[in-house]
């Protein structure tokens, strides 16, 4: 809904010349307000115009003339405005215009108690705002309020209050509220040691009644006790005795204004719950009914005579006991026609719904011992369902065991004791059964919260789902696609190291088997290792990180091969890096001297020292024999550290003969800085035989060697 006000055409008018006096209504449906925007505005002082809001105990100014300008939005909080101009001149009036549109009211944000909260599901008509209380506090009043369609949208209720939970006290006035059990080893003025003896009093305005309704009871039987009684002491008389009546699911209803609830507990295995609700009504309405678990719609909120209320269950639950619908009647005495119904999680079923719940037994009460109960779940032949685990704590003498398929003997995707988050299961096909089985003879039995399990159909899709790649790091799969299975293995770039497993296998439910890894900068060099025969120093002392420096000494008798200290250097790409080998500690040892060079012959690596285990190799010139060691090396700890084997000698023998005697001429070793030890050796050779057939025949240790050719 949206129009035009603008001011009165001056030549439309029945006399332009005279003063002007207009009034403007504009109402729009219940629950929405009115929204104008100022497009023009030009008057004079001798004119006059108001924009006042309409519908509430009284009229209300939301702008004048001195406040307007163009382009400016009033908004009005009922459904009904009135625009009144005046105009006391009696020519050239001025002029305006105003653009107008509904648009939707709401509630204000209700405020939350103190020691409580409240969640708002929306602030407009129709929308709830819930209450809470803290640990320890309860709600004084309604827990639910509505924002209600009327002129000026309003909740339905006043804003509860949260009170600390006491053993007993005097509730007047009640409206709507809880008594709670208190615990046990909170004293009281009325208790005493570990026992507790609670009396609470309720009272309703004149005029009113109270109904209470048993939410939660759980006593133990041989050592706690709980007795309503219909009026305002303990001899009123009796409505409810625990020993003797079972827990009614409708609740009572006080034959006045007063209920008088007595609670006496002993000390005992059994925790101690008690939620009681009451709620108060007067001689014309019905109670407001309760179902826990549950929610209902009325065709009218303050249940007057003639009222039909419909129940449904949460999800999970299934209704039992009681009507689904039941209507406020007899004028005389109003009451409901029906008890209300029940709520309860039960123990198997099938469900063959596209989305739904599954709930341990009598949640959210603890299950019992010796359950077996068999969920089946049937979707569209062509989709999958997705089992949300929400909540499992059950006992680790307890199973949930989970198939894919329609019965116990498929395959099982999963099976749980005790205690685990939050997690999430895909099925193979269409059907999923959930078997849960409690242990009849556990005799450690304790309360415990159960499970539960929501579940929804979704296409079907046989992979695991996609995982990012890793920064610094790649995969590779063992599969094209990522089916049942399938393994992916983690790597990283040089110069990272990975962190978590490198490798995740696709598992039967269609969820990885861990998380990725990631790939960490290494920020370190290895370990260089220890010296043997030697120490070292690390600065600092922790760890090797980039900059660490590490001394290398060796013990007496031994000397450092290699540098002295390294140091590790970081690098942009790779690992930080050592900037040299680890030294070595060897024994001291004077070097071997040069034992010289054989004549027409030479030695390589030629100078004039050699350190233990260092090696000299011989060699002769063209035409030349060798005769000796080829190799010799530096002995550690040899008399003087000479070389240990005899030197070689070349042969002054020529390739061709042209005499038939050749006297060998003797050769010594060159000497660079000292005499060596080598003897002389003396050849001599006969020619006889002139088909030169040679021999050689050499006498030790004289060192003379004789050739003959015959």
């Amino acid at each position: 809904m949206e129009g035009i006000v603008e001011s009165p055409d001056p030549l439309s008018s029945s006399s332009p010349f005279s003063p002007l006096e207009c009034t403007y209504s504009i109402t729009v449906y219940l629950g929405y307000g009115v929204e104008i925007q100022v497009k023009k505005v030009n008057l004079s002082k001798e004119e006059s115009l108001t924009i006042l809001e309409l519908g509430g105990t009284a009229p209300e100014l939301l702008a004048n003339e001195t406040l307007m300008s163009e382009g400016q939005v009033i908004r009005s909080s009922t459904n009904q405005v009135q625009i009144h101009y005046k105009s006391l001149k009696q020519a050239n009036h001025g002029v305006f215009s105003f653009h107008y549109q509904a648009f939707l009211l709401s509630c204000s944000f209700p405020l939350s108690p103190e020691s409580g909260g409240v969640t708002v599901t929306d602030i407009h008509p129709g929308g709830q705002a819930h209450f809470h209380c803290d640990p320890g506090f309860e709600v004084r009043g309604h827990e639910v309020a509505t924002c209600l369609n009327t002129t000026r949208p309003k909740w339905s209720t006043p804003e509860p209050q949260c009170v600390a939970v006491s053993c007993g006290g005097w509730i007047r006035n009640a409206s709507v509220g809880r008594i709670l059990s208190p615990t046990l080893p909170s004293a009281s003025n009325h208790s005493s040691g570990s026992n507790l003896s609670c009396h609470w009093l309720l009272e309703a305005k004149e005029g009113h009644r109270l109904h209470l309704h048993f939410e939660r009871v759980a006593l133990d039987e041989d050592n706690d006790k709980l007795i309503v009684r219909s009026g305002n002491s303990s001899t009123a008389p009796l409505l409810f005795d625990s020993d003797l009546d079972d827990i009614p699911e409708r609740g009572f209803v006080s034959e006045g204004m007063s209920l008088y609830v007595e609670l006496t507990a002993d000390s005992s295995s059994i925790p101690l719950l008690l939620a009681l609700r009451y709620e108060a009504f007067d001689g014309e309405h019905c109670y407001e009914p309760y179902l826990p678990h549950g929610n209902f719609s009325s065709s009218d909120i303050t249940f007057p005579l003639g009222t039909v209320v419909t129940f449904s269950c949460s999800p999970g639950f299934i209704m039992e006991q009681g009507s689904g619908v039941m209507e406020c009647v007899d004028p005389n005495d109003p009451h409901w026609n029906e008890s209300e119904p029940v709520c309860r999680a039960l123990c198997g079923g099938e469900l063959t719904d596209t989305v739904g719940t599954v709930l341990s037994p009598d949640w959210p009460q603890s299950y019992s011992k010796g359950q077996d109960c068999v969920w089946q779940i049937r979707v569209s032949e062509d989709k999958r369902i997705e089992l949300d685990i929400q909540i499992l704590n059950i006992r680790h003498n307890d199973i949930l065991t989970l198939f894919d398929g329609h019965d116990l003997t498929s395959h099982v995707i999963g099976q749980y004791l005790g205690s685990r988050e939050r997690f999430r299961v895909v099925s193979g096909g269409s059907e999923v059964t959930i078997q849960f089985q409690s242990d009849p003879d556990d005799s450690t039995f304790i309360l415990s919260q159960g499970f539960l399990i929501h579940y929804r159909e979704v296409e079907p899709n046989d992979t695991c789902p996609a995982l990012p790649q890793i920064e610094f790091g790649w995969s590779s799969s063992s599969h094209p696609s990522l089916v049942r299975g399938s393994v992916l293995t983690y790597q990283c770039q040089p110069g990272y190291d990975i962190v978590g497993s490198d490798i995740i296998t696709c598992q039967w439910d269609l969820s990885w088997s861990n998380n990725p890894p990631t790939c960490v900068k290494i920020q370190q060099c290895p370990d260089p290792g220890e010296v043997v025969n030697g120490a070292r120093s690390v600065h600092p002392e922790s760890g090797f990180a980039v900059g660490t420096v590490v001394r290398f000494t060796c013990n007496q008798g031994y000397q450092l091969e290699g540098p002295n200290q390294i140091s590790c250097h970081g690098r942009d790409t790779g690992m930080p890096k050592w900037s040299d080998r680890s030294p070595k500690c060897v024994l001291k040892y004077d070097p071997c001297p040069n034992p010289g060079v054989p004549d027409n012959g030479y030695q390589t690596l030629y100078k004039h020292s050699y350190q233990a285990g260092e090696m000299l190799r011989f060699f002769c010139y063209e035409g030349y024999e060798l005769i000796g060691e080829v190799i010799i090396n530096c002995v550690p700890g040899h008399p003087s550290h000479l070389i240990h084997r005899v030197a070689p000698l070349s042969s002054s023998l020529p390739v061709s003969l042209s005499v038939c005697r050749w006297q060998w001429k003797p050769l010594f070793w060159k000497s660079l800085s000292h005499t060596h030890s080598y003897s002389p050796i003396t050849v001599e050779s006969d020619f006889n035989n002139p088909l030169y057939e040679a021999g050689v025949r050499c006498s030790q240790p004289s060192g003379i060697c004789t050739y003959k050719l015959t």
